[in-house]
């Protein structure tokens, strides 16, 4: 035992693990992160596989899968570093992203239910300004001016009506001859407010007036007449439809966010410190 606590190389040895040991205990060395698993579903994969065919407008090819395969994975790798780095956290654009998939999770329970005829029936009769169709007039028209006379108009009018041409009365004007079936608001940008309503109770197929626009008296033939009104659910079924889930949907999504809100006890400025007032 004495020779052998004189050799060098059992000093040596002696050394070598006092040496490893101080370093095990000293070392400040991060452990390796642990392996993460990626698995890519086949559904992932027949996603990306859709999103190819809907863009390139047709099917991928075996190599074409493996590269939407390897930029899924990429995809992945990437946004799990930049979570764990805390990358996600205060940027706007993910803030606003993760709101609107929120959203869309409650609101898509409304676009999966089919309502009946009851139901919407009764969305209609609770929106029915929705729905209403607004009347619709067509016609041709004559501009005679301030200076027409109660005498010229009577004789415009007659002659009209018995064939003359429009062409050989009237004053120069930019104005429509004539318009096809149209709403109130475009007569009235055209020929001014109340020129529609004044036309309500003319008769179809003659000319009458004088009916008056900001351009002057007008000599008018109403030529098609709409009645406005809801029209019957079936001609506007689907219109109805898309309508009562997306009041729906707006109403899940705010039943949906005030049993959120409930869970949280919120602090908050007044709006009067935010503006230093």
């Amino acid at each position: 035992m004495k020779n052998m606590l004189r050799e060098p190389l059992f000093h040596f040895f002696v050394l070598g693990l006092t040496v490893f040991g101080l370093f095990a205990i000293l070392d400040d060395t991060p452990p390796p992160a642990s392996v993460q698993t990626i698995t890519v579903t086949l559904d992932d994969a027949r996603r990306a596989a859709a999103e190819f065919e809907a863009t390139w407008r047709q099917p991928p090819q075996p190599e074409e899968i493996d590269h939407l395969i390897a930029q899924f994975i990429r995809e992945e790798i990437y946004v799990r570093e930049a979570v764990a780095l805390g990358l996600d956290e205060g940027d706007a654009i993910i803030r606003r992203r993760l709101q609107q998939k929120m959203e869309f999770l409650t609101e898509a329970g409304a676009q999966a239910v089919d309502p009946d005829d009851a139901t919407l029936e009764a969305h209609m009769a609770a929106h029915p300004e929705r729905f209403e169709r607004a009347p619709l007039l067509a016609f041709e028209q004559i501009l005679l001016g301030e200076e027409a006379t109660q005498e010229s108009l009577v004789t415009a009018k007659a002659d009209l009506n018995r064939g003359r041409v429009p062409e050989a009365f009237g004053l120069p004007s930019l104005l429509p001859a004539a318009l096809p079936a149209s709403p109130p608001q475009v007569v009235a940008s055209t020929f001014g407010t109340g020129f529609f309503e004044a036309m309500a109770e003319l008769p179809v197929g003659q000319w009458a007036g004088p009916v008056r626009s900001s351009f002057g008296q007008h000599l008018v033939r109403v030529t098609d007449r709409r009645p406005g009104g809801t029209p019957r659910l079936a001609a506007i079924r689907e219109r109805v439809v898309q309508d009562w889930r997306t009041t729906i949907a707006a109403q899940l999504r705010e039943e949906r966010f005030e049993a959120m809100r409930a869970r949280y006890t919120v602090e908050r400025p007044d709006a009067s410190e935010v503006l230093g007032r």
